[in-house]
C-alpha cells in the first residue's frame, strides 16, 4: 500500500467523524425542546458507518451509510401549566439522552483527532524520507 493511501484512509474516518460530531450537537442543542404543533417532539440521530474500499490497493476506509433516528420513546413530563402540555397535562420533550451524547461527543473528538495524528505522523515521515534523499 503507498504511503499516500493513508491520508485518504485517515481523511475518510475524520470526515465521517466530523458528520457525527455535528450530529450530536444537532442532538445536544434539541435535548430539551418540546413537541411541536404536530405532537411531534425531536428524535435524536445516530449515525451509522460503513467499511468502504478505496481503490484497487485493498485500502478500506469508513463512509457515512446513514443517519438514523433513535427509536426510544420521547420523554414524557407532568407539567399542567406548561404552555404546551396536551389535555392530561403532560409535556412531551425530546428522546434525548445528554449524558450518552456527551460520552459519543468525547467518543468521536478523540477520534477525530487519532485521524489528523495518524496524518501528522505521516506526513512527517514522509518530510524525513525526502531529507534523507536530500542528504
Amino acid at each position: 500500500m503507498s504511503m499516500f493511501r493513508i491520508f485518504d484512509v485517515s481523511g475518510s474516518a475524520a470526515s465521517a467523524q466530523s458528520q457525527r460530531l455535528n450530529t450530536v450537537a444537532s442532538n445536544l442543542a434539541n435535548a430539551d425542546t418540546v413537541a411541536g404543533p404536530d405532537g411531534a417532539a425531536y428524535k435524536a440521530r445516530q449515525v451509522v458507518f460503513q467499511t468502504e474500499l478505496m481503490g484497487s490497493t485493498g485500502a478500506a476506509g469508513v463512509r457515512v451509510a446513514a443517519v438514523t433516528e433513535s427509536a426510544a420513546p420521547a420523554r414524557r413530563v407532568h407539567d399542567p401549566k406548561h404552555p404546551g402540555a396536551d389535555g392530561e397535562g403532560y409535556v412531551t420533550y425530546s428522546n434525548v439522552d445528554p449524558v450518552q451524547e456527551m460520552v459519543d461527543m468525547i467518543s468521536a473528538s478523540r477520534s477525530y483527532q487519532n485521524n489528523l495524528e495518524v496524518m501528522n505522523t505521516a506526513k512527517g515521515l514522509l518530510l524525513k524520507t525526502l531529507q534523507l534523499g536530500q542528504a
